[in-house]
């Protein structure tokens, strides 16, 4: 059997039994939330398990666990901050709500199905650029491409943290109630977290496509953007705040949806 297949299957195994440990602990409290948290978690554990499988050293595999682990540590981190400072998320206490008014569904059993079986194929699928950019030995040095690579992906840890950190401060303000966040990056994206984690991920796969099992790991971040602006993220995040905050739809009409950019001057809107 191939080395990638064992240490994917590997992989696998311990994604599994993370999100099992994570249900349990959901399901005990009676709030998925943090399985928000495990997302990044999940990832950082991913990459350190490849890493020992094989054998680590070689400054490919530490460029590609160390910044894979410190994104995993940002996100993670500010996840279980914001569940302990907001409390339970309320997608997925209306989600479980309905499942059990309209299916008779368990909370148990709703969490698993709903939740953290869609979850735990996805985490693993993301995170390919740090499993299959492992796996060969050679070339163990960083070329141009991995350098800019990496590159990237340091700038998009800095950049969605920088972001995250705006938006906490706009909230604890009480004169900023209601508002719009538009300010510091916020005003030339609408959302710079998804944009800052994008780059990550395409800058970790820049990093693993200069070996050939890598350049095939393309799939985890183009998911990944998928994810973010056409599934679970944008439209989620943008269907509450249009129905919340009345400035939003100018807020929408005047700045780019993903990508930076300076903002359309009030005449164009």
């Amino acid at each position: 059997m191939p080395d990638f297949v064992v240490v994917l299957a590997i992989n696998a195994g311990v994604v599994l039994a993370l999100f099992i440990l994570a249900w349990s602990a959901c399901v005990a409290m009676r709030d998925c939330t943090p399985v928000d948290s495990l997302w990044g978690l999940g990832m950082g554990a991913v990459a350190v398990s490849t890493f020992l499988q094989t054998g680590g050293g070689t400054p490919r595999r530490v460029v590609l666990t160390a910044i894979c682990v410190a994104w995993a540590l940002r996100l993670g981190g500010y996840m279980l901050w914001r569940w302990r400072d907001h409390g339970p998320d309320r997608r997925y206490v209306r989600l479980l709500d309905k499942a059990k008014a309209e299916r008779g569904w368990g909370y148990g059993y709703a969490a698993f199905r709903l939740v953290f079986m869609l979850q735990m194929p996805l985490l693993w699928l993301v995170c390919l650029p740090v499993q299959l950019g492992q796996v060969a030995p050679q070339p163990a040095e960083l070329g141009a491409l991995g350098l800019a690579g990496a590159g990237l992906a340091v700038f998009g840890l800095i950049f969605e943290s920088l972001a995250d950190w705006q938006l906490v401060r706009f909230r604890k303000n009480p004169a900023n109630e209601g508002q719009v966040m538009d300010k510091g990056l916020w005003r030339y994206t609408r959302h710079p977290n998804y944009f800052g984690d994008a780059c990550v991920w395409f800058g970790l796969w820049l990093v693993a496509a200069e070996t050939t099992l890598g350049l095939f790991s393309i799939v985890g971040p183009l998911y990944l953007v998928f994810t973010l602006t056409r599934w679970s993220g944008v439209p989620t995040v943008e269907g509450r705040m249009r129905r919340h905050k009345p400035g939003y739809e100018a807020y929408m009409r005047r700045t780019s949806g993903f990508i930076p950019w300076p903002p359309k001057p009030p005449e164009a809107v």
